[in-house]
């Protein structure tokens, strides 16, 4: 529950004395400072049978303003300290992980990351002062690598401290610079053929260029929906950890075959897949797939969804292939399959992979 105060003696105790009649008991509080009053967030446990409306109408008549009450969660069950310090780390470890600390952070919130240079072309984002921007429920804060983060929250108005803190966690990232955690698989194919699974980022762009060349027309256009030629150029964008995260494949040999990628799109997650044309129908697509759809899991993602079109039955069938609740759309002629991660995740990652060819989405 947070709600606003008048910044006097006794304010806080009328709170709790009102919680208290309610039989509330407060587990936790944190202040937060304004130019006029202070917004106090409380962590409550509360009865059952308590209506929230009966809280707001006891908080209002102890003089708090703006209330507002949701059902908490177990993060919410770690004190502040320990949970900014665990969100630190996890960005410390992993560039990609900036978005998903800043709304595990913040709540419930939109967070979009803006490119300098979109990679469609098109004009700028407007940029943003060095100490970032603070608008009531919009915060603009200036990403490391000169392009715009932007968080919106419209249910409810972002505070100094919480901005505060989301600057601090942009910084760490920008000092330490562009990282992804390195590590791989090794896999045989059903086929007998050994193939490498890790983490990529944009040191992989010149390998991943040649592998489009090596990709046929008709495979690039099932994955970028545009024409063909315009297709090196997201590759940039789509390699760089701070839009989400890629999976490539390559052979023996070093040579880059396939690439799968979780891109975060605003509250939304994307999964898309390209597979060179000469390793399709060999499972690659449905094992990237199953382990970008366990990171989307581990990430906390509610669902993910793949852009592609209905002649492409290889991606219709990998996503199948996951035994997870799917919705399908039709959106200007693109078919949009949206998974609920519903299941555990021991159900989304387990399996052997199929036979089927994907060649992706986009």
């Amino acid at each position: 529950m947070r709600t606003t105060v008048k910044d006097v003696p006794g304010s806080l105790a009328a709170l709790c004395g009102a919680l208290a009649e309610q039989r509330v008991d407060i587990l936790s509080l944190q202040t937060h400072p304004l130019a006029e009053g202070t917004v106090d967030e409380f962590l409550l446990r509360a009865p059952g049978e308590l209506a929230a409306d009966d809280v707001t109408r006891a908080i209002a008549q102890a003089g708090g303003t703006g209330t507002w009450i949701e059902r908490a969660d177990a993060h919410d069950l770690v004190d502040a300290p320990t949970r900014v310090l665990g969100l630190a780390t996890r960005t410390a470890l992993d560039t990609a992980e900036l978005p998903l600390a800043l709304r595990q952070l913040l709540g419930r919130c939109t967070i979009r990351s803006l490119p300098a240079a979109p990679p469609g072309g098109g004009s700028a984002p407007e940029g943003v002062p060095v100490e970032g921007a603070l608008e009531d429920t919009v915060m603009r804060l200036r990403a490391p690598e000169g392009g715009v983060i932007i968080v919106e929250r419209p249910y409810l108005p972002f505070t100094p401290t919480e901005f505060a803190r989301a600057r601090a966690l942009v910084e760490l990232d920008a000092r330490l610079g562009p990282r992804v955690p390195r590590g791989q698989d090794v896999l045989t194919l059903p086929a007998g053929k050994a193939i490498t699974i890790r983490r990529a980022d944009t040191d992989d762009l010149q390998a991943a260029t040649a592998m489009h060349e090596r990709c046929s027309a008709r495979t690039l256009s099932l994955r970028y929906h545009g024409p063909v030629g315009d297709a090196d150029r997201y590759l940039h964008h789509l390699l760089s950890p701070r839009f989400g995260r890629t999976l490539a494949v390559h052979t023996a040999s070093g040579r880059v075959v396939g690439l799968g990628h979780l891109l975060w799109d605003g509250d939304e997650t994307e999964v898309a897949l390209l597979v060179e044309d000469e390793w399709q129908g060999r499972g690659i697509g449905s094992e990237l797939l199953r382990r970008l759809v366990a990171m989307a899991v581990e990430a906390g993602c509610a669902r993910v969804y793949a852009l592609t079109q209905s002649s492409n039955t290889g991606m219709v069938a990998a996503m199948r292939g996951l035994g997870l609740p799917l919705d399908y759309q039709v959106e200007e002629g693109i078919l949009v399959i949206t998974a609920r991660l519903d299941a555990p995740l021991g159900e989304v990652v387990a399996g052997r992979p199929s036979s089927a060819g994907e060649s992706g989405n986009s």
